[in-house]
């Protein structure tokens, strides 16, 4: 395969004249939770949100003027929209959803405020238009979709050329779905797990990503995506290198690796429609399949929804079966079955 030589990191460009009120410091409850979450007694639980900010790498010196100010990463994590918009114009990620409706759209959703928020919109999108089959792995169920969506989402997030003019694209039609963005290639053609030569593209932001639990070690999406795709629907994806990235994967409701049933003599899977849940329920519920918060405020803060309506989501969830709480009511948790 042709090689070539990667660019400086754009996410490293420093903007002096930057400041905290372009910022959006509200995010920090959510991110220390999820950082605690994925690690106890993670570093930034004690930080304050300007050391957060350090010991990230988001405030930076530039290389060349020396000058000291919030970088590229920092303003794509944090930044307002308006702050988005003016420093990088070109980001956007165009969520469509095509089955039946194929020359147009019979969904639509163009996204362009800060990653943190930006993976939470794209996976909801993924939810409302996919087939959700459960998976039982190592003793714990797992949504596969949820699985597949996340891979593909954070890799576009985390890895595309974010001064490129291409708008990132996630599609969903009748037969597959697939993900598009602007890429600086380190080579061309297929990836598959045994050809991976992992190389981070915005190394600030995907590190950021791993921190807040949105990814795992650099490498393990692509073995993810093709243990997880064969199982969703008995075909492998296609992962392909060049200078705009695409994740194909193929789509097929029909198909089950294994048999999806409630009948609990049977196998411990669960197909869950989440067009049926209205969106404080999927908010809720997504939150508490990733594990992010225990207590109700926690799901609040992590799910943007309020506590009182948190706490009739969790009824109704609990209701058709879809958590159950285990544990004390002091220092227990809801979680998704591991059977119905």
């Amino acid at each position: 395969m042709f090689m070539r030589k990667l660019k400086i990191h754009t996410e490293e460009t420093v903007y002096p004249h930057i400041t905290d009120d372009d910022l959006r410091f509200d995010l920090f409850p959510k991110i220390r939770i999820r950082a605690t979450t994925r690690q106890d007694k993670h570093p930034w639980e004690k930080m304050t949100d300007k050391e957060i900010i350090k010991s990230a790498g988001l405030y930076s010196q530039d290389k060349e003027t020396k000058e000291w100010g919030y970088n590229l990463a920092a303003v794509l994590l944090l930044g307002k929209d308006e702050t988005i918009k003016r420093i990088c114009p070109q980001y956007r990620t165009d969520a469509l959803m095509r089955k039946n409706n194929v020359e147009r759209y019979d969904d639509r959703l163009i996204v362009e405020t800060n990653l943190i928020d930006s993976y939470s919109i794209l996976m909801d999108f993924a939810r409302k238009h996919l087939l959700d089959k459960f998976h039982l792995e190592d003793n714990r169920t797992f949504s596969l979709s949820g699985a597949i969506s996340r891979e593909m989402i954070v890799n576009s997030l985390a890895h595309r050329e974010y001064t490129d003019g291409f708008y990132a694209k996630f599609v969903i039609e009748k037969d597959r779905m697939y993900i598009e963005n602007a890429n600086v290639a380190a080579r061309f053609g297929n990836i598959t797990p045994n050809n991976i030569k992992p190389k981070s593209k915005n190394p600030l932001i995907a590190a950021f990503f791993r921190n807040i639990g949105y990814a795992d070690e650099l490498g393990s999406g692509t073995r993810n995506l093709y243990r997880y795709v064969k199982l969703y629907s008995g075909k492998d994806p296609e992962i392909i290198e060049d200078d705009i990235f695409k994740i194909i994967v193929p789509l097929d409701d029909n198909y089950s690796f294994d048999v999806l049933t409630r009948n609990p003599t049977g196998p411990l899977y669960i197909a869950v429609d989440p067009a049926t849940l209205k969106e404080a329920e999927r908010k809720v519920y997504d939150v508490i399949c990733e594990g992010v918060a225990i207590t109700r405020y926690e799901i609040a803060t992590a799910s943007g929804v309020p506590e009182r309506s948190v706490r009739r989501a969790i009824e109704s969830l609990t209701e058709k079966g879809l958590i159950v709480r285990i544990g004390s009511n002091k220092s227990g948790k809801w979680v998704k079955p591991r059977s119905v």
